[in-house]
């Protein structure tokens, strides 16, 4: 191919990149010069990274306050119990392990509460 042929071909890939991206959403900006551009809006989680956060504490919370609440010794018959299941309850099982997070947080709880 030739060098234009190259740059040309180039340029139609960008723009319909480009195509592709506007096809999501759009908004126009004004250039210093004064030329009005069309730019693409960026995509938004549709989970917002605090909400997730949020899930995320509210779950080691629980798992604290289950450890607090039935001892580490109830707390892992339990555990060993879920192994003994199904894979959905092994699976669960190693979710809802002690982990270092839940332990300090039930430490924390157990001065709180007790």
């Amino acid at each position: 191919m030739t060098g234009k042929q190259l740059e040309f071909d180039q340029r139609v890939h960008r723009l319909n990149k480009k195509h592709r991206k506007m096809t999501r959403g759009y908004r126009a900006t004004m250039r210093k010069d004064g030329l009005v551009v069309m730019k693409p809006q960026r995509m938004r989680s549709a989970v917002p990274a605090k909400v997730l956060l949020l899930c995320l504490l509210g779950f080691f919370a629980f798992k604290a306050f289950l450890l607090s609440s039935l001892g580490p010794s109830g707390y892992q018959y339990r555990i060993d119990s879920l192994n003994r299941g199904t894979s959905v309850e092994q699976a669960g099982a190693w979710i809802m392990q002690i982990d270092p997070v839940t332990e300090i947080l039930s430490v924390q709880l157990n001065k709180v509460l007790y």
